[in-house]
């Protein structure tokens, strides 16, 4: 299984994305950061992640070739964090068949109805199950 983490700014959720997929499932799944920084594509390398790459084009090329897309929604809007998040990429990502599992922070003018509002943990702790469930594991995370 091959697992692409995109994140941007300091790669802040990219790396707690890691570090819980790390300890739920050891070495078993194959991970890609993938940074729209080198700050961020660092930081997420120092997770755990088994390589890392940087850019538009990275982001673009590397989509196409995982099972799955983790990342806040933010990576679904151009111009998402911040600015970082070109069309090339954004449109990559969702033309990808990779399955997406997204983190619902409400920090890109998006708000995703029926969602409850918690901490980032409990999000990161809902998508590491998520990948349990696509993996054929049992439920891994206690939320």
């Amino acid at each position: 299984m091959k697992i692409a983490v995109i994140d941007g700014h300091g790669g802040g959720i990219g790396r707690a994305i890691i570090d819980k997929i790390r300890a739920a499932f050891g070495e078993e799944i194959h991970i890609i950061a993938l940074g729209t920084n080198a700050l961020a594509t660092a930081a997420m390398l120092k997770a755990g992640a088994n390589e890392g790459a940087t850019g538009e084009n990275a982001i673009a090329v590397n989509v196409e070739n995982v099972d799955i897309i983790m990342g806040s929604v933010a990576i679904l809007a151009v111009n998402g964090f911040t600015g970082e998040l070109t069309e090339k990429m954004v449109a990559a990502i969702g033309k990808s068949r990779a399955e997406k599992v997204l983190i619902p922070l409400n920090k890109c003018n998006i708000t995703l109805a029926g969602v409850v509002n918690k901490p980032l943990p409990h999000y990161i702790d809902d998508a590491i199950n998520i990948i349990g469930n696509l993996c054929g594991c049992k439920k891994i995370v206690e939320t």
